[in-house]
């Protein structure tokens, strides 16, 4: 690897020929031009590692590249520069990163659970064996979010970002929305078009995003949010009663991952982070991205606030964001792994979710009885909550809707609030409600 890099290409194994896989191995093919142009050499995909040798490809290979199912192929060649792994999951996946890493061979990746829940062994042995290992494929499809951190807003202390990171969760609520589907038929409906999983587990309930989260608290914070320490809410069961009843308060609910710090510039700042569907104000960016697309929203100290929005996956979208990966390094950018010297991530002081202050939504299934709205408010007011709002909907029988927004209050707050409200015997059913992106 010390050869005239102007004139040798750089060679590629890629672990994976899917979706994301195929759709690289199209860009290489079909850009090869433009790639040479880039990068002052050529890019040439050399094995592809596939768990059915029979199977048909999702594109047609480059002359000379092979299909194999041995691992060690791509890993031992000691002519393969890069490897690419797109396979996913945390079991074959981290060991052929491991392997690739400890042959001195750089490494482009878009698995997000693996390095949000297992990457300080793959980083420590990049930095050691002086490896660059890119993953701008991981987060957010086409939107080059790793890179601007890293690069065009590293200068920027960053103070808070907000962002829609799950386009199969973003097509369903935009459907409930404008369609007035219920949550059912807009996942069905996802399902068919192919931009949900037949187990879109991962997806409506949340952890995707909360992976894609843990990598950008990385890169913007340098700091280690413990993935098993963060508060995950998702879509599953969504009621098409809060999505009509958000509207008429003049939002949109959205599926939204936020990190922000707590207590300034202070070596003892707290983070606040997590994912939850929250009520987002039509004004807002955010409340209009719709489909499949995703967005972050990015406050930096002297950047000031900054929104990306693009699509969120698909073939075609994330493999460009991959082969941008494989342009850096055949440029020979200098190990810079996570955005920070030395890779050094320090662990983050967590705000406890309790602790947490918001304005909320919420529903309520009472009894149409004179005193209910009375008792309920006092309930809010014995925990220092204050109503902003508050409409009655229809009766279903003898129950009614009644539902109300809150001035600011801790999620402590607001779950003790609704404990003293089932207490009294008020509620007909499980209260709903959401925090209100401020």
């Amino acid at each position: 690897m010390t050869q005239d890099t102007t004139k040798r290409p750089l060679y590629v194994g890629l672990a994976g020929m899917g979706t994301v896989g195929g759709g690289l191995v199209q860009l290489l093919k079909k850009d090869a031009e433009m790639i040479r142009r880039r990068s002052g050499r050529e890019i040439v995909l050399r094995k592809v590692l596939v768990r059915n040798l029979s199977a048909d490809r999702a594109a047609l290979l480059p002359e000379g590249c092979v299909l194999t199912g041995n691992p060690a192929d791509l890993t031992d060649d000691p002519d393969i520069d890069v490897v690419v792994e797109l396979i996913g999951g945390t079991g074959l996946a981290k060991e052929l990163i491991l392997k690739a890493l400890a042959n001195g061979k750089h490494v482009v990746t878009a698995n997000k659970a693996l390095l949000a829940e297992d990457s300080k062994e793959l980083f420590d042995l990049a930095r050691s064996k002086k490896c660059l290992m890119r993953y701008e494929g991981s987060v957010a499809g086409a939107i080059p979010i790793v890179e601007t951190l890293g690069g065009p807003l590293a200068g920027n202390r960053i103070l808070s970002l907000h962002g829609i990171l799950n386009g199969t969760s973003n097509y369903i609520l935009s459907e409930m929305t404008t369609r007035n589907m219920d949550f059912a038929t807009a996942l069905s409906q996802a399902q068919e078009l192919g931009y949900a999983e037949a187990d879109p587990t991962l997806d409506i309930d949340g952890f995707d995003t909360a992976h894609k989260l843990i990598l950008l608290i990385r890169l913007a914070f340098g700091l280690d949010y413990p993935f098993a320490s963060m508060p995950v809410k998702g879509i599953r069961g969504m009621d098409s009663r809060d999505i009509a009843m958000a509207r008429e308060f003049g939002y949109r609910i959205k599926l939204v991952a936020i990190a922000k710090l707590h207590d300034g510039d202070s070596k003892d700042a707290r983070m606040e982070a997590g994912v939850f569907p929250m009520l987002v104000h039509h004004s807002l960016l955010l409340a209009r991205v719709g489909g499949v697309y995703n967005a972050v929203r990015l406050e930096g100290e002297a950047s000031g606030p900054l929104f990306l929005h693009g699509r969120g996956a698909g073939a075609l979208p994330t493999a460009s964001v991959v082969l941008s990966d494989l342009l850096s390094i055949a440029r020979e950018d200098r190990p810079n792994n996570t955005g920070f010297a030395g890779d050094e991530i320090l662990p983050t002081a967590i705000v406890p979710p309790e602790d947490w202050r918001s304005e909320f939504y919420v529903r309520l299934m009472v009894h149409d009885e004179p005193g209910v709205l009375r008792d309920m408010a006092g309930c809010m007011a014995d925990e220092g909550i204050s109503l902003a709002q508050v409409i009655q909907k229809e009766k279903e029988g003898n129950v009614v809707q009644l539902v109300f927004m809150t001035h600011e209050a801790s999620a402590e707050s607001m779950s003790n609030a609704l404990h003293r409200v089932a207490e009294k015997g008020l509620l007909q059913a499980e209260p709903v409600y959401y925090r209100i992106l401020q």
